[in-house]
């Protein structure tokens, strides 16, 4: 769906952005990761020409953007960038109309879109007539979300989405994202330098380090198979919580020397979400060290 070929940018004498090059495929999300001034932010405005490139190509959907008006261009992708970016003018409602009436939608089907949105993202309607100053950083933030997805655009881009939530309001939000139907039919690109939100929102990851994509895969592939010393230190910190999140209770399973118990209450969760749950009830406790000793098992034969 996306392709970037060859694309690099520079802010005064230092390469913000490398020649890099990689793919977003269809209906996936892809997490381009890294610490600050890594270029990962600058790759994403880059393709919806917030800035634009010094050199190389973007493609979507194999058409090059230089070849789109860039406000044409930018009504055909969601957007939600730091801070959700809310205006303060507006209220709620207005927020999330903007893309709507720029595509001259008739009010009611924005009406409809939007309460269709707000259900989904466990707004209440009463919220439509606030102003964001009086919503507080998870509403500000499901509301971004909101109007980033209500013109059900093939392509969502996201630049630090969650960054500025507390870690239980961002669990939560993980988690509503996760099931949202409509992303089932984007291609999303979702920057962070958050790892653990890497983990759990991306399909496939993107580590960036001056400006230069060190190494592009999926979870396990990035952790089990670093492509060097900087891969493999740069999650060091995280391993272990990370290996917990990237194993599936199903993978595990072949490991149990005995069925679980509650092999339907965790059968579709990660093994971290499912101890989580254990822990919390004395009943599981057979269950927990089960599934743990099994995990312990499964990881030892993973390539390290």
């Amino acid at each position: 769906m996306i392709s970037i070929e060859g694309v690099s940018k520079t802010f005064g004498s230092g390469k913000a952005v490398d020649t890099i090059s990689f793919q977003a495929n269809d209906k996936e999300i892809l997490v381009l990761l890294g610490t600050s001034g890594c270029g990962k932010t600058t790759t994403l405005k880059m393709i919806n020409r917030l800035i634009e490139p010094d050199s190389g190509n973007i493609f979507i959907d194999g058409k090059n953007i230089k070849d789109q008006k860039p406000e044409a261009l930018r009504k055909t992708i969601g957007f939600v960038m730091q801070h959700a970016g809310l205006f303060p003018h507006y209220t709620v409602a207005q927020n999330i109309a903007i893309v709507p009436n720029l595509l001259k939608w008739e009010k009611q089907r924005t009406e409809k879109r939007t309460s269709e949105l707000l259900e989904k993202l466990h707004l209440s309607e009463d919220l439509l007539k606030v102003f964001p100053h009086e919503l507080s950083g998870g509403q500000q933030q499901r509301i971004g979300v909101a109007r980033a997805l209500i013109a059900d655009t093939p392509v969502l881009l996201m630049d630090e989405p969650f960054g500025a939530l507390d870690t239980i309001t961002k669990s939560a939000i993980h988690h509503e994202f996760k099931n949202l139907d409509e992303l089932k039919n984007k291609t999303t690109i979702l920057v962070t330098h958050d790892v653990v939100e890497a983990f759990e929102l991306g399909h496939r990851i993107g580590l960036m380090d001056k400006g230069k994509i060190v190494q592009m895969g999926s979870p396990d592939q990035i952790l089990y198979q670093p492509a060097n010393n900087f891969v493999k230190d740069f999650f060091a910190g995280n391993r272990l919580m990370l290996e917990y999140k990237i194993a599936s209770v199903n993978r595990v399973a072949p490991f149990l020397k005995k069925p679980l118990k509650t092999q339907e209450l965790v059968k579709d969760t990660n093994v971290w979400e499912a101890l989580q749950i254990f822990s919390a009830d004395p009943a599981f406790n057979e269950d927990y060290e089960e599934l743990l000793q099994a995990f312990n098992q499964y990881r030892k034969l993973q390539t390290i």
